[in-house]
Order: structure tokens, then sequence, then C-alpha cells
């Protein structure tokens, strides 16, 4: 199809929505590793998550098998609420860029939490409310994860306890008063609520946190506490899975115009946006139906992918969640403050961490000045101010059509906006008053994070 048959916002209709998540795993030949008791360094049987987790979440999480998994209607009827999200065609990003390439962009920011988080929130609440549960804990980094997990339990009644990473905290109040105006209760960590948190301000005075520290108070807090279980904004397999709507939306609406993207671009800090956007495309890449391009954009202060080791690690700072094989930096690792503090996880998901390990996404780390540089260039072209999250894929979108003004190639660029940074004034302040600084960690930085690894299973 010719470029002006093509809309600047691609819109499905209610009743083209997915009906069902799809589960990569499937379709990977070699599976990501289990997760391991730490204690046993032995694979966890369902019965071992279930203190921590929702049950019907445990079958999720190991599910290898099913490619997709039937999404409930209440869950679909909420999804309605801002759901089928726009796929957007960046003309005016072209125009300026003057770029041959085709420019798209999945703008996952259309509610009150800013962020593509809702998705798998509001299943996981759900889950939890089906389960008789009276609440949930989980932790927050930037506060969109927070943000709409709070927005869930509202919608479903249920208590929300949620662990905010200190420097967040303090640089985002606005997003902790959006997390309590929706019922849910916020606590800086680490904090002197939990063991673990008394003790990592022991071993740390000063820090800032870190989402490791984080998700220990929060699994503490609810293993503690009679009928809470602990929710978490990405990494896992199942909060990848409720993230493949955004793929398998892009998917409908590039179908529809005959559009076939050649380098699809994600933020990487977890990887549950990146694994969602993927996972449909990156189906038909494993099942040798269609190829594609695909770059996972993390920040040069936080590589876990790019110079992190693949190794079995904890999951979190005070050592309680299960083992994990992931890319890592160790979970000691306590990233520099930087702006975009949903990427500042020392992990990276198992199943972003086997497609990465098996060569089948590259890696790239980028500096926070120039993720910021191009979240103006962005917003002044585009209209939308993007979260510092997402800027990372902008970042390397410009870098990836300004390649092609080079080549005259007309390739097909599509990457995930994850959400809006209107909550993210403090670090727009600092980088336009010049006061932004680039923190990349050095070898021996790292190795502090790497000597404190887990002794390795067989």
């Amino acid at each position: 199809m010719s470029n002006k048959e093509i809309p600047y916002k691609i819109y499905l209709e209610e009743n083209e929505m997915p009906d069902s998540w799809y589960n990569v795993r499937a379709d990977m030949k070699k599976k990501p590793a289990p997760l391991l008791n730490p204690a046993t360094l032995e694979p966890l049987k369902p019965e071992e998550l279930e203190p921590v987790f929702c049950k019907e979440l445990v079958k999720q999480e190991l599910n290898d098998t099913d490619a997709y998994i039937p999404i409930p209607q209440e869950i679909k009827d909420f999804y309605k609420m801002y759901r089928p999200s726009p796929l957007v065609r960046a003309y005016c990003l072209e125009k300026k860029l003057g770029t041959p390439a085709k420019i798209y962009y999945k703008f996952e920011g259309n509610n009150t939490s800013g962020s593509h988080k809702l998705n798998s929130a509001i299943a996981q609440a759900y889950y939890a409310k089906q389960q008789g549960l009276k609440g949930v804990t989980t932790e927050t980094g930037a506060g969109q994860w927070g943000t709409a997990l709070s927005m869930a339990c509202a919608y479903f009644d249920l208590d929300c306890k949620v662990y905010m990473v200190k420097v967040s905290y303090e640089q985002k109040p606005f997003r902790r008063e959006v997390m309590r105006t929706y019922g849910a209760s916020v606590t800086p960590s680490p904090s002197t609520t939990t063991e673990v948190g008394k003790k990592i301000l022991e071993e740390h005075p000063g820090t800032t946190g870190s989402l490791g520290c984080a998700i220990s108070e929060a699994v503490e807090t609810a293993t503690k506490h009679e009928g809470y279980r602990y929710v978490l904004g990405s990494v896992l397999n199942q909060v990848l899975l409720h993230q493949s709507v955004i793929g398998l939306e892009s998917k409908i609406a590039m179908d529809k115009y005959g559009i076939k993207p050649d380098i699809i671009i994600g933020c990487a800090g977890g990887g549950s946006n990146l694994g969602g956007l993927i996972s449909p495309f990156m189906g038909e890449k494993l099942r040798g139906e269609a190829d594609y391009h695909f770059i996972a954009v993390e920040p040069a202060s936080c590589p876990s992918l790019t110079r992190g080791k693949y190794v079995y690690d904890f999951c979190d700072t005070g050592k309680v969640c299960p083992m994990a094989k992931m890319y890592t930096l160790g979970s000691g690792f306590i990233p520099s403050a930087n702006h975009a503090g949903g990427l500042r996880y020392h992990g990276m998901s198992s199943v972003v961490s086997e497609l990465y390990d098996q060569g089948l996404i590259e890696a790239r780390s980028v500096e926070q000045t120039s993720v910021f540089e191009a979240a103006e260039q962005f917003a002044r072209v585009e209209g939308i101010l993007p979260a510092p999250e997402s800027s990372h894929a902008i970042r390397v979108a410009i870098d990836e059509a300004l390649k092609c003004k080079e080549t005259g190639e007309e390739k097909t660029i599509l990457f995930g906006l994850t959400g809006t940074g209107y909550f993210d004034m403090v670090a727009y302040e600092k980088y336009n008053n010049g006061e932004m600084s680039d923190y990349i960690p050095t070898d021996k930085d790292l190795e502090a994070g790497f000597a404190g690894l887990p002794k390795q299973p067989e």
C-alpha cells in the first residue's frame, strides 16, 4: 500500500482486540531455564511458589507449552477502557529527520497510570480477587507499575501496599500521590518497616535504593501477612505473557495495512515491554515464518544484557526470592540514580535473556544525555512527552532512521512508546539545565556485583 493510505494513527475496533495472550515460550525450542529454590538449588514446584504468588499466576509462570492462554472476560472489559491502543505512524519525525525510513510506534501511555504496566496489573489483581485474597504487595521504580497496580486494586477492591525506590519516592512525589489517590499505601525503600529493609540500610547507609531492595521488602510483607500475595511488574514469564497484548495489537494493525517491520525496538529494564512488543513477531521468527531484527535498549548505567553475566542469580537484593537464570549484574549491584527508574533492575527476564543468548535479539546500551536529547527531539515534533524509559527506544529508532538516510534504505521501524513523562519533570529540568551527567560503571564497579553471585547449580 502507498504511504497516503496509511493513517497517522491506526486504531483497531474493540472486537479486533486479542482474545488470548501469546506465550512465546511455547515456540522456543530451548526454553528459559527454570526458577530454582535458593536453599536446594532444585527447580521450584508450584506449591513452593504459591505462598508468594497467586495460584493461577504460578500456573502461567510455569507454562512452557500452551501458545495461547485465553484472556478472562472481566480483564477484557477493563482493557476496553484504554485499549486497543493506537499504532502511530511518526510522519512528523520522519520528515524532521529527512529519512526514507518508515517509523511506527505503539503508544501505551493513554491511561492514567501513564504506561503499559496496566496490562499486567489488571490481570494480576483479577487473579488475586478470584483467589479471595485481601490484598497484594509490590515494588515500584519510577512509579508507573505502582500506579497501575493501585488502579487495578481499586477496581477489584483489594488492598495495595507499594514499596517505592527511595530516589523515585523523593523525585516523583506526584506519582506517589496518584497511587495514594487510588488507595495504595506507599513506603520509600529501603525502609525500617521490614527486617530486610533494616539490614540493607545497615549495610548501605544513605542508599537511594534499587528495585532489588524494594522487591525484598514487598515479598517479606506479603509472606508475613495472611491473605496477601506478592505481584511483580516485570521480569517474570507471567508478566511478559500479559504484555503480549501490545505486540498482538501491533501485529493485527500492521497486517491490516500490509506493513511488515524490518526492525523492532524496545527499551529493556526487566523485559516486560520489550517481551510484550516482540512476542508475536518473535514467534514467527522461531517458527521460520518471517524474519525481523529485534533491538533491546538499556541504560549504559545499568547494562545487564550488554555487560552482565548469564548465570543464576537472586531476583532481589535481600535474597529472599527464587533464583532465575538471566543476564545479571549481581543482586548486590546498586545502580547510579539515573533518571529511568524503571530500567534500574540488575537482571533481565529469563525469556529475553534466553532469546538474547541464542542471538535472536541485539542489545545496545545508551547514555542518558543522548536519551533525553532524543526525548526532546521526539516531543517537539510528535507532540507527546515520552517517559525516560521509552526514550531509550526512541534514541535507537532515530539512530536507525538516520542510518537509512545515509544508505537510502526504506526500512520500516517499529518501537514501543511505553508511556508518558509528565511525572519525570525533575529529570527534564536537570537535562535542560545542563546538570545531567552520564555515569557508566567501570569494570571494577561491576566486579563488586559479580562477586556476590550465588554458587551455581551443577
